[in-house]
């Protein structure tokens, strides 16, 4: 029986060598969104931190790199693991959200776009390979994968190279304490059109979400924290408690329907690949998630996750995590063929995603 679907074929990643430890921030002073000095202690508030989001370090990218050398080195990992010819890609989609920054200045560069210097760096020369980005939020990987998807099931691409790559260290406050949660790094997936028979192998289906009303500026570019800041310098910025009532209500709903779509029961799935933005946000999707199957009992080691060393990488989280389980870095968690996995993220947007897997 021929059966046609997307499936990854290559996987990749870059993380940046540069770590930073919480202990690194204990003589940072924090500022509120008020610009009031933040009195309590930073070694208690870095130890609250680590408590909610699980996170010990986190990864930057040297001062010689951008956001597209990162994506390039991932994309070069991907090509290689999937055994393919460059040429042979039919279109480059990156997923970024605040392009090329160089360090210690405050402009964005995406002219030309991210996904133009990874087939620059990469030397495809192929006119018909189209490069291009997405601005998704976070979720910003899944959404190029569930384009590379649609292209592919259109018959107008066989073969994607997709890319998440950002360089968040560009855009922090050091006087937020939200900061800390950021990080660098890069994956890259190449997936194709296959016929995968019997097999059922590949995407099974996805679902998106935009919430844009009251929620669309929980994240947001701002001034610093610090008192009399240069308002013409502007950082990253998160309503952090809006995000998470918004999340954890939201993100299960959007995994669920996704789930039923493809008749998906969440007693099948294996594993699943949170964006890694807060461990006790993820723990609670997941929880949420089984509720709505009236399920109160969660497996364990159902949620692999990287966030303890890495951070969050934004829309690089993802595939970098997928390449650490297929690579069998990460203890306790494999994958083999036939298991159902499930990707699902949220971000600036805000946006929800999710797609069902099969191996």
């Amino acid at each position: 029986m021929t059966q046609i679907r997307t499936v990854i074929t290559g996987i990749g990643s870059y993380i940046p060598p540069h770590i930073k430890t919480n202990k690194d921030f204990a003589a940072q002073e924090f500022y509120s969104e008020d610009h009031e000095q933040i009195l309590t202690p930073s070694q208690e508030i870095i130890e609250k931190f680590r408590d909610i989001t699980g996170i010990e370090e986190r990864r930057y990218a040297g001062n010689e790199f951008n956001t597209s050398d990162m994506a390039t080195i991932a994309a070069r990992h991907a090509i290689e693991d999937a055994k393919i010819d460059p040429e042979t890609i039919d279109q480059i989609i990156v997923a970024h959200n605040f392009g090329n920054v160089i360090k210690d200045t405050i402009q964005t560069d995406i002219l030309p776009s991210l996904a133009s210097r990874v087939k620059h760096a990469l030397g495809i020369r192929n006119p018909a390979c189209v490069a291009y980005d997405i601005l998704f939020g976070c979720p910003g990987w899944i959404q190029g994968v569930i384009h590379a998807d649609a292209f592919i099931k259109a018959g107008i691409a066989q073969r994607c190279l997709v890319v998440g790559a950002e360089a968040l260290s560009r855009v922090l406050d050091p006087y937020d304490r939200d900061s800390m949660i950021f990080s660098d790094g890069a994956g890259a997936t190449v997936v194709e059109g296959i016929d995968t028979g019997e097999s059922g192998a590949g995407i099974l289906g996805s679902a998106v979400q935009s919430h844009c009303i009251d929620e669309a500026f929980y994240l947001y570019m701002g001034k610093s924290n610090y008192p009399d800041s240069d308002p013409r310098v502007r950082y990253i910025k998160m309503k952090g408690r809006k995000v998470y009532e918004y999340a954890i209500k939201q993100v299960p709903l959007a995994m669920k329907s996704c789930l039923d779509q493809c008749g998906i029961h969440v007693t099948e799935v294996k594993k699943f690949f949170l964006h890694q933005a807060n461990e006790k946000m993820d723990e609670g999707f997941i929880k949420v998630l089984y509720k709505l199957y009236g399920l109160r009992e969660v497996p364990a080691e159902v949620m692999p996750m990287c966030i303890h060393k890495l951070g969050n990488s934004s829309v690089a989280t993802i595939p970098t995590l997928l390449d650490l389980v297929k690579r069998g870095i990460l203890d306790d968690h494999s994958l083999n063929k036939g298991d159902v996995i499930m990707f699902a993220s949220v971000g600036a947007g805000m946006n929800i995603n999710a797609i069902c897997y099969r191996i």
